[in-house]
């Protein structure tokens, strides 16, 4: 379903000595070499001025299916970098400039590390589950599936390693929160269209990423919109960019298309409710949201910031609300001690801490931990505001809804697309 043909792993032609000894690209030659090359670069995403490149190659081959943990394959710790994109003339002197310089190599040796070895995670895990889903398979078996891949490839390990949040497949007007509870027989159908979207984490460094399937050509203008939506986002990102700009462009590409379903023609609507943020460690919503229709607030964006940009198409009226049951929780990020009269609740409440922290999770996942009759916990820990639940966000029934998303970094020299890859 994916027609643009990004290659994750692109020879760029710098200082091979330098690119295997440090996590740095040398700008000047970069900048050079999108010069020479800039015909090829408009096959990249939309984004002209785009390089690609790769600290190391894997040691070793991935497994079939895939359970050596990218620690494995990468041993000397050099991940693969994303898409890497020169800022906009009025910032095009981080590029050289060597104070900048000096503190991007400094965040290459831990936070962008981490956040690299996330998403290659992720790369090989959806390249994985693109390789076998398909209609007729019930949705609790794909997410679990999934997930048992992520978790091997990220190498689990309570809270330093893991999956950020639970795997959401949201059909048809259902954009974004769900996931199956236990004993949900849902199938994905031939005429779905499903949001497939999950996180990984190192150290709290979340990497949030998301596509659509639909195995229905009929729906590729859908998918085509949203994604060339979020592209349009991602290329608008930047130091110093306001919020609001970025939205309005958006909304400007997104609904610029529509679609044609069964005889009928729908505009393609941006959901007006739904917007990227900044990822903040081991907090999914850091505080800044980037819309994706204009309006919406002048807040700029900062160096070193890291966002989820993240579009959102619909064939309805473009606004979701909470409906259907819920399966997404996620602990307050900012509560602090809140005295609990019920045991079951307090002894829930230490399962969360020690397994998920601040991290959203499933009713699967505390099932898997082998917690029973738990829901009256849960609804108390709800009601002392301790525990959020994040409802399914649906739009009108019959409507259909597409999703892409990446996450990237506002590095002092560039902006560096984290979870890239040669799909989306």
């Amino acid at each position: 379903m994916v027609k643009e043909n990004i290659t994750l792993i692109k020879t760029v032609n710098l200082n091979d000595e330098k690119l295997e000894g440090h996590h740095e690209i040398n700008e000047e030659e970069t900048v050079s070499e999108n010069k020479k090359k800039k015909k090829k670069k408009k096959k990249t995403g939309g984004a002209s001025d785009t390089t690609w490149g790769s600290q190391s190659k894997a040691a070793m081959q991935q497994s079939d299916p895939p359970r050596i943990p990218i620690t494995a394959l990468f041993p000397d710790g050099n991940y693969p970098l994303g898409e890497i994109m020169q800022y906009k003339d009025d910032n095009l002197w981080r590029v050289t400039n060597e104070e900048k310089r000096a503190i991007d190599r400094m965040n290459n040796e831990n936070i962008y590390k981490e956040a690299r070895l996330a998403a290659e995670a992720h790369r090989q895990v959806r390249k994985y589950v693109q390789s076998w889903i398909k209609p007729g398979m019930k949705m609790i078996d794909i997410c679990e599936r999934l997930e048992q891949t992520s978790r091997a490839l990220i190498n689990e390990k309570g809270l330093e390693a893991g999956l950020a949040f639970p795997t959401g497949c949201s059909l048809n007007y259902v954009a974004a929160h769900y996931t199956p509870n236990a004993g949900d027989e849902t199938v994905l159908q031939y005429d779905d269209v499903c949001k497939i979207d999950f996180g990984t984490h190192i150290s709290g460094r979340i990497i949030d990423c998301a596509w659509t399937v639909a195995f229905n050509e009929k729906y590729d203008p859908l998918l085509d919109a949203v994604r060339e939506a979020t592209n349009t986002g991602i290329k608008e990102a930047g130091i110093d960019v306001r919020l609001c700009d970025i939205g309005a462009a958006i909304q400007e590409v997104m609904e610029s298309h529509e679609v044609t379903l069964d005889g009928k023609t729908y505009p393609i609507k941006a959901i007006r409710n739904l917007n990227g943020h900044s990822i903040d460690p081991y907090k999914i919503h850091a505080g800044k949201t980037v819309p994706i229709v204009k309006g919406g607030e002048a807040t700029k964006m900062e160096e070193d910031e890291f966002y989820a940009i993240e579009t959102f198409g619909s064939t309805g009226k473009g606004h979701v609300h909470d409906d259907l049951e819920c399966s997404h929780y996620m602990k307050n990020f900012d509560v602090g001690h809140v005295p609990l009269r019920l045991a079951r609740a307090k002894q829930l409440l230490n399962t969360i801490n020690e397994n998920f922290g601040t991290l959203a999770f499933c009713r699967r996942w505390l099932d898997r931990l082998g917690q029973t009759k738990y829901l009256l916990a849960l609804r108390s820990l709800q009601d002392a505001g301790i525990v959020d639940a994040y409802p399914p966000l649906c739009d009108v029934k019959g409507s259909y809804t597409a999703q892409y998303e990446h996450t990237l970094v506002l590095r002092p020299t560039c902006k560096e697309v984290l979870s890239r890859g040669d799909d989306y």
